[in-house]
């Protein structure tokens, strides 16, 4: 089996630039998963995983062979190199190089009946991380990224997502794009706005829908609010006028998942 105990050995260095640098990962078609949860769960999402590096003290070749039936190349790593390539202390040990996947929106299979998160330009990874979570949470049928500024497979959305990542459908497009794919699939869509809104939970999420956010910065770009079904928004009772994105995805999301009956 091969061994890698330098952090300054050139396949280490080319790893570290799919951490940090989006050109790298766009380039390769590969990114770094951490952590045997996540890992995990990109299996069960059918990501393909080509290399597994793992450091020996916090878990067993034996432990890898069981859980890949020695279909990935195995690379055991020193300590010194681990704690270069990983983000956090408490992953087991072990870091997988895996192919990213087409983010088409012709890819997506939705149900009769879909529920869509649409997030439109969010900068922040952890709250698109956290808008994954509450997406596998509440089950939806997928997640589409209008515009987005920020490449999904950075690794603090897939820390910040919890490997939420691979349990989503998820695709990417032009907000051009995005809103055509709805109006050609018959979907309705609820734009987040306090321009001509109507308060979220007086409208009807029981029918084909996408519920649309921005940030929080600057909101919707005009597209969205031009053209939804309806423009929505959540009474603020206090000082302010919004609230974090992610938390008000959830509200939204599982305001529709309780119409729905569930």
């Amino acid at each position: 089996m091969k061994q890698i105990t330098s952090a300054q050995n050139p396949f280490i260095k080319s790893l570290v630039q799919l951490q940090e640098k989006a050109k790298a990962r766009k380039q390769s078609g590969t990114f770094l998963i951490e952590g045997l949860r996540e890992i995990e769960l990109a299996l069960k999402g059918n990501y393909i995983i080509e290399t597994v590096l793992f450091q020996p003290d916090l878990i067993t070749e034996k432990q890898l062979v069981t859980m890949f039936h020695n279909k990935v190349s195995l690379i055991e790593i020193s300590k010194e190199v681990y704690q270069k390539l990983a983000y956090r202390d408490t992953t087991e040990g072990i870091l997988a190089i895996a192919k990213t996947k087409s983010l088409q929106l012709s890819d997506l299979q939705l149900s009769e009946c879909p529920l869509i998160l649409i997030m439109e330009g969010i900068e922040k990874p952890g709250n698109v991380g956290a808008m994954l979570r509450t997406a596998d949470a509440a089950n939806i049928d997928a997640v589409i990224l209008a515009n987005p500024k920020t490449d999904l497979y950075n690794p603090n959305i897939v820390r910040s997502s919890v490997g939420c990542l691979f349990t989503n459908q998820i695709a990417s497009g032009s907000t051009e794009e995005v809103i055509q794919y709805l109006l050609d699939k018959k979907i309705n869509f609820y734009s987040a706005t306090l321009q001509n809104s109507n308060a979220y939970h007086t409208q009807n999420y029981t029918t084909p829908t996408a519920l649309v956010v921005g940030t929080e910065a600057t909101g919707l770009t005009e597209a969205w609010r031009v053209k939804a079904t309806q423009n929505i928004n959540i009474p603020m009772q206090g000082e302010i006028d919004s609230m974090n994105v992610s938390v008000a995805a959830a509200i939204l999301l599982f305001e529709a998942k309780r119409q729905r009956g569930f």
